[in-house]
């Protein structure tokens, strides 16, 4: 009985002692890793026949490919540079890898398969429809802003809408997650694995938020690829009939993080809406659609920069210097639309500038305006739920609404654009619906 006690000792000291021979849960947990891509979203390109692939890994792969294909994963391109190690902020240094493939002239009017990965783990098999690169075909989009993992209350329907074929792109106006960085990035990881089952089919379109801000804006700055080299600030691309400029409303407000930022972007802003308002482009691509997270003019009382007593810093531009305002520059080069967010309602302005309504005619005030229509549209549901509107609303006020829902944009050719706001609290019911008619385009007549 002795030696058989002494015998099972012996075992145990060697299980405790001897390396190898049973790891501790920490040395599994550490021997782990994770090839798998996730939140995999997809963007426009340098055109919108050049298709950007974005996944993400726990670990590197130390490679990136997308194998694609019409009708079948016959083609493959692997990225020319390694993925690209993004750290969080937080406290614990969450690190993840973000992999980047560009998927060039690609053929018009085709539904691609497409998968992504390495030779170490794959995503999905997903699919894209490719349109055309020319002006003359007409893009449906959805549009929204302040979209969070808790209370995403839009997203159910955006699902069924992107399977269903119904858009060729979406626009999402700043405010993801509440908030990407929170949790050591764990909050962004879940808000982009939401939204792929959108993003994975549809070029997923953004601009920076106030809620992006944390360390310098960079959980932005790293999970999005949008068209251009600056990290996604700011940008244009063209759908259809429509040239579209994504611009950053933050580089106003956070200004610790460098003035730079505001010039550079301004300056850009002025050459971009210049080349695009010449008459040959109009003529081209006749529309001018701008977005940006915090709006002009809002119905709200709650901001301090909504204030018709306080001027809106993105509207005037910098407080007592008036520098940099966009209102001015907008009107000037004959933007068509401009939509925000920030707010968690919706509202249609009447045509407005230096807050006097220019409707193109009392019958028809969206027919021929004489100057720029504004949207706000941040109702598309987070934590923070939705905002009251103001007991006496502005004369500028067209119509609001405080349901949770989206924003739909089918431009239809060079003269119409049709707009509608559906209501995720009235069952997909269109609450507000608008066509803008423009028999000309251009700078606006000077205001009277």
């Amino acid at each position: 009985m002795q030696q058989l006690h002494f015998a099972l000792l012996a075992s145990l000291l060697l299980l405790l002692l001897l390396p190898g021979i049973r790891s501790t849960p920490t040395d599994q947990k550490a021997n782990i890793v994770h090839y798998q891509p996730e939140q995999v979203h997809l963007a426009f390109g340098e055109t919108v026949l050049d298709i950007v692939v974005t996944w993400n890994t726990r670990d590197n792969t130390n490679e990136s490919i997308c194998e694609f294909g019409i009708d079948g994963l016959h083609q493959r391109v692997k990225a020319a540079h390694m993925p690209t190690k993004f750290v969080d902020g937080g406290a614990k240094k969450a690190t993840q890898y973000i992999h980047r493939v560009t998927l060039s002239h690609l053929k018009p009017n085709n539904t691609y398969l497409y998968h992504c990965g390495s030779e170490l783990g794959w995503s999905a098999t997903y699919w894209f429809r490719t349109r055309f690169e020319h002006a003359d075909w007409s893009p449906s989009l959805a549009i929204y802003g302040d979209m969070g993992v808790v209370n995403a209350a839009s997203l159910p329907a955006l699902q069924r809408e992107t399977q269903n074929g119904q858009y060729d792109a979406i626009i999402h106006v700043g405010d993801f997650a509440y908030d990407m960085d929170w949790e050591n990035g764990e909050v962004g990881d879940e808000f982009m694995r939401q939204v792929e089952t959108i993003a994975a089919y549809l070029p997923y379109m953004v601009c920076v938020g106030n809620h992006e801000e944390k360390y310098n804006f960079s959980n932005y700055r790293a999970r999005f690829n949008m068209p251009g080299e600056t990290d996604s600030l700011w940008y244009s691309f063209n759908l259809g009939p429509v040239h579209f400029v994504s611009f950053s409303t933050e580089v106003y407000y956070f200004l610790s993080y460098g003035f730079k930022l505001l010039t550079k972007q301004f300056e850009w802003l002025e050459r971009d809406l210049a080349e695009a308002n010449l008459p040959e482009n109009r003529a081209k691509r006749p529309w001018i659609i701008t977005y940006g997270h915090r709006p002009m003019y809002c119905s709200d009382d709650k901001e301090y920069d909504c204030n018709s007593d306080l001027e809106t810093y993105i509207r005037q531009g910098l407080p007592m210097l008036k520098w940099f305002g966009l209102e001015d520059l907008f009107f000037k080069h004959g933007v068509d639309v401009e939509i925000f967010a920030h707010e968690h309602f919706y509202t249609r302005l009447w045509p407005i500038y230096n807050y006097k309504v220019y409707n193109g005619s009392a019958e028809a005030p969206y027919t021929n305006p004489k100057a720029p229509i504004q949207i706000i549209t941040g109702s598309a549901g987070c934590k923070e739920e939705r905002e009251p509107f103001s007991k006496d609303l502005p004369s500028w006020n067209a119509y609001n609404s405080n349901d949770y829902g989206y924003t739909r944009l089918k431009a239809h050719n060079g003269t119409h654009l049709h707009f509608e706001q559906v209501s995720d609290d009235q069952d997909g019911a269109i609450v507000d619906s608008f066509w803008v008619i423009k028999d000309k385009h251009g700078a606006y007549p000077a205001p009277q």
